[in-house]
């Protein structure tokens, strides 16, 4: 979070502190974080009230996915009583919603930098009734980690990518469990597709070349957090590095053929939007040109109006266990 295009949670890039800025070009943030334009930078550099909303529609179109991993791990047969969630980058609070849901008796905390997402979140849990048990913690991690208090579960959807020292900050998450505790752990999966290979106008392969812009904006932003440290992507393998017992791997799929419904319509239009806005000067002017007949709302060849849009994609989920 990898499809580095919009997966998730949030699939929120921006603060090297903050696993929840704002929307991306590519990875899906549970929650769904999504990129930002650079690595760094201050929670005024987005418009929340426009952001919020697209990340909301976003972990809206993955709950089934999500609701799908958490029913996972309450099923565990080693999983003890979960009284005390946290949802590390939680952005607009979708997910947390659905954990509270789907852990009836726990209290949830919602742990993000930004306080616009925050009061989403609480607008949320009280439309849902469950905000008695709905809690918010403004927080940048990793240097707020030891404010956060122990917890059954802690859920890190597409937020370890944000922390440059990835493995010191599983070790902070790893430290927040009770004896018997989870960790589930939300990166990797599959990239999105959402148009065919071939659209009929410009060069067949147009997402495989935004996935390569993507994975180059990706590296960059990797680059430029402070304290960065190159891992290699085993995520089990970091899971027993920071002393839990990984507890298994595996990936849910979103999977919405064509024809889409209008939310998910304006989500891929939200998104390609996006895309252009963030890796356009990584792309050549062939590309950007069809981007640009792709997004225009008079263009019968543009996804407004095109009977193939779909949306498909998987998320991956890695298990660890305090013993």
């Amino acid at each position: 979070m990898s499809s580095h295009a919009g997966d998730g949670h949030h699939d929120a890039h921006a603060h090297p502190h903050r696993p929840t800025p704002a929307p991306a070009p590519g990875h899906t943030h549970t929650h769904t974080h999504t990129h930002g334009s650079h690595a760094a930078g201050a929670d005024t550099e987005f418009d929340w009230e426009v952001m919020g909303p697209m990340l909301e529609q976003e972990a809206e179109l993955n709950s089934g996915p999500y609701e799908e991993a958490a029913r996972w791990i309450a099923a565990l047969p080693t999983a003890p009583k979960v009284r005390r969630v946290l949802d590390v980058g939680s952005g607009p609070g979708v997910v947390t919603c659905l954990l509270a849901e789907v852990f009836p008796e726990a209290e949830v905390v919602a742990v993000d930098p930004t306080p616009a997402l925050l009061e989403r979140t609480k607008d949320r849990a009280r439309r849902l009734g469950v905000s008695e048990r709905v809690r918010t913690v403004e927080a940048g991690l990793p240097m707020d980690v030891h404010r956060l208090g122990e917890a059954d579960l802690v859920w890190a959807g597409n937020s370890l990518h944000h922390m440059g020292d990835q493995r010191a900050a599983l070790a902070g998450f790893a430290e927040l469990l009770r004896p018997g505790g989870t960790l589930a752990l939300l990166e990797g999966g599959l990239p999105t597709r959402r148009l065919p290979r071939d659209l009929g106008i410009g060069r067949p392969g147009l997402e495989a070349r935004l996935d390569a812009a993507s994975a180059a904006w990706f590296d960059r932003m990797r680059s430029e957090l402070p304290g960065t440290k190159r891992e290699a992507e085993d995520w089990s393998a970091l899971i027993a590095a920071v002393g839990l017992t990984p507890q298994g791997t595996r990936s849910f799929l979103l999977d919405l053929p064509a024809p889409l419904s209008a939310p998910a319509r304006d989500h891929v239009i939200t998104k390609l939007t996006r895309e252009y806005e963030v890796l356009g000067a990584l792309l050549d002017a062939d590309d950007r040109a069809v981007l640009e007949r792709l997004l225009d709302p008079d263009d019968p060849a543009g996804v407004h109006h095109r009977p193939d849009v779909h949306l498909l994609t998987a998320r991956t989920v890695h298990l660890g266990r305090r013993d």
